[in-house]
């Protein structure tokens, strides 16, 4: 641990942050519940325990030097990180929490309908989910793990295979191509993080060298849908479209599944300690995604 002198009471932080933040002392303190007196009680504290200067007045107001600015954006993170564990000790006070983050349609459709499992094994963990479409830096983000699609290319995190995926060439009814070339010439889709797929596609079925022009979309379920509703021709993984295929909404244009690109896997920050909760959910997992060992179906 640093030196207790070093660390700041949360009130001046909270007046500093606000400081920064409002601009005046005035509002600074209208926010806190305190007077502009107060709030420049609370910055000369920090000043006096710091033994740096962090402001000067400037036609009345007090304006933070570019260090102490620096500075506040350091510390409102770690607020933030204070806050949130706060929130997540309030959430499950007799045992830990696993905060995971996941990308929306592999959330919504494979992990989702599996984790009422997890929460019956495992009642003293309190799983929080939020959505992340890229990959993260653990230091400054506050996720114990996350769902990563692609390869183990996810710098400073350890890594637990979870399934392949297949992709499937789809569209609605009303779209038909009895060859590669047919697809070719429909409007195609694609995501706007797998650029390439189309092209691996076409390769695959006997056209290399293909990189033709589509509308591109930011996640798989918004590409779906748009599918179904007949904007074009779009290629998704299997486990994302079983319903629509089953109900006629969306049917295979030409070629059966092919491999996608990339894997899904579980990551976590290699350098952190492990965490019993994350312990227990990794087991799990790992144990799910066994029983469907090589494809995301």
């Amino acid at each position: 641990m640093l030196a207790r002198r070093y660390l700041p009471s949360i009130p001046s932080l909270l007046a500093l942050e606000a400081l920064e933040r409002l601009g005046t002392a005035s509002a600074a303190g209208e926010e806190l519940g305190l007077t502009q007196s107060a709030i420049s009680h609370q910055l000369a504290s920090l000043e006096a325990q710091l033994g740096v200067s962090l402001a000067a007045r400037d036609r009345g107001r007090l304006v933070l030097t570019p260090a102490a600015q620096d500075f506040v954006a350091e510390a409102r993170e770690v607020l933030h990180r204070l806050a949130q564990a706060s929130l997540r000790l309030r959430a499950n006070p007799e045992g830990g929490t696993l905060s995971l983050a996941i990308l929306p349609a592999f959330g919504m459709r494979w992990l989702a309908p599996r984790l009422a499992g997890f929460a019956k094994a495992h009642p003293e963990v309190t799983v929080n989910l939020s959505t992340r479409l890229k990959p993260f830096d653990f230091a400054t983000q506050g996720f114990d793990a996350a769902i990563h699609y692609g390869r183990q290319d996810w710098p400073g995190a350890a890594y637990m295979k979870l399934l392949d995926e297949e992709i499937l060439a789809v569209a609605a009814p009303g779209f038909q191509a009895a060859s590669p070339a047919e697809v070719l010439r429909l409007p195609l889709l694609q995501l706007e993080s797998r650029t390439g797929d189309w092209g691996r596609w076409f390769a695959q079925h006997g056209l290399p060298g293909q990189r033709p022009p589509a509308m591109l979309f930011d996640q798989f379920a918004t590409m779906s849908q748009a599918a179904i509703h007949g904007l074009g021709a779009a290629l998704l993984p299997l486990f994302l479209i079983e319903d629509d295929l089953a109900a006629g909404r969306l049917h295979p244009l030409h070629g059966g599944p092919v491999p996608a690109a990339g894997s899904y896997y579980l990551v976590w920050p290699e350098a952190r300690p492990p965490r019993a909760p994350l312990a227990s959910f990794r087991a799990w997992l790992g144990r799910e995604a066994m029983d469907k060992p090589t494809k995301a179906t």
